[in-house]
């Protein structure tokens, strides 16, 4: 690779940051990249909801980058990024620095973990050991009560992750009665929110509420949660008895974007445009969760919409590269298959359209389908 070759750096190896590394290379043959992470590999989240009910090994989720970086010629940085100098142009980390001509923030965001009692919690999506952990606890259960709720964060509402709590209820739902143990247990939904999931659409937390309540899953509702504990979830309204509390927090960005010296939303995330440049520097760049972007209020945090930041953000680096103005703007869309562990309802939205399709045993195997695809390209 030529000397003079411009250097990119990414941050990250998750969908946001693998998706960049891939058109990037696609784009520029001769352009140098370096992707940051503290381990070469990919950690696929959306398919951890099957890990409880054993239809999914968690070592079946974790992907080695070896043959994926080679084959597109990307360095890898195995490191832990604590700061930036420089307006992004030296990346700081626990095994050094990297300097760089342009910078792609992929890193993702991070569970707020400021409320009471959240140690009392298990949360799903903080990855492979934890969705293994909640299995096993609901195999060792021979009945009780399990919580399930997701949070947000105050000062940037949109920052939530809800579909995949949807996923986890219904799909321990359908567990423990293929289980024959469904009657020896309670389950219950709670959320501050009245009307939780409406960036799903209307239609889809209608369908919600109504899958719950066809399940006999009891719901609280519109209160606001105060803390948990060993044995419940406390509310402003009531405490929850709870052997089991299975809770998503609400999300910020990054522990170090504070210190960056880059512009940050009110939420804690890097501050994006309409094209994901980072206000307060030049040709840095931010994909996924880690960034605030404009656009609708559900504009979603969740791969699908992280995959087509990636896209934008390599078109307009390229180009800011060569001096140039930015152009991409990534379409906001919000795809996903709400999965029940034996069906599935599929919900759809964009900026002109917002509809659902019901429960069907066929989008279960789409969804499996479609990790397996996704997949064959770092295997």
């Amino acid at each position: 690779m030529p000397h003079d070759s411009p250097h990119v750096a990414i941050l990250g190896a998750g969908f946001a940051a693998l998706t960049a590394a891939r058109e990037l290379r696609r784009r520029a043959p001769e352009l140098g990249i370096t992707l940051v992470a503290p381990r070469p590999e990919f950690v696929y989240l959306p398919s951890l909801i099957w890990v409880p009910p054993g239809i999914r090994e968690g070592s079946e989720l974790i992907v080695p980058l070896a043959h994926f970086l080679r084959k597109q010629r990307v360095d890898h940085h195995a490191g832990t990024v604590t700061g930036l100098k420089d307006g992004g142009r030296i990346v700081l980390t626990d095994r050094g620095e990297i300097r760089n001509d342009a910078l792609v923030i992929a890193t993702g965001g991070r569970f707020l973990k400021g409320m009471p009692g959240i140690e009392h919690a298990m949360t799903l999506c903080e990855g492979v050991p934890a969705a293994q952990a909640i299995g096993r606890r609901l195999r060792e259960m021979e009945g009780g009560a399990i919580a399930f709720g997701f949070g947000g964060n105050p000062k940037e509402p949109a920052a939530m992750r809800g579909g995949p709590m949807f996923e986890l209820l219904f799909g321990v739902d359908t567990w423990l009665r293929q289980q024959g143990k469904r009657q020896r247990f309670q389950l219950s939904f709670f959320n501050a929110a009245a009307e939780p999931g409406k960036r799903l659409g209307p239609k889809a937390v209608a369908a919600m509420l109504a899958e719950m309540d066809r399940r006999g899953i009891a719901t609280h509702l519109g209160h606001k949660v105060a803390g948990f504990s060993a044995k419940a979830v406390s509310t402003e309204a009531a405490e929850l008895p709870a052997d089991l509390i299975l809770f998503m927090p609400g999300l910020t960005g990054p522990a170090w974007a504070k210190d960056s010296g880059l512009e940050q939303s009110e939420g804690g995330f890097f501050l994006a445009d309409e094209f994901c440049a980072v206000g307060g520097s030049e040709r840095v760049f931010v994909a996924g969760d880690a960034g605030s972007y404009p656009g609708p209020d559900w504009l979603p945090k969740q791969a699908h919409m992280a995959d087509l930041q990636a896209r934008a953000v390599a078109e307009n680096l390229l180009l800011a590269l060569g001096g140039r103005a930015p152009t991409a703007r990534p379409r906001p869309e919000l795809i996903c298959i709400v999965d029940t562990v034996n069906a599935g309802m599929l919900v759809y939205r964009d900026p002109k359209r917002s509809w659902l399709l019901p429960s069907s045993r066929l989008f279960h195997w789409a969804k499996r389908y479609f990790e397996q695809r996704y997949l064959s390209a770092f295997r």
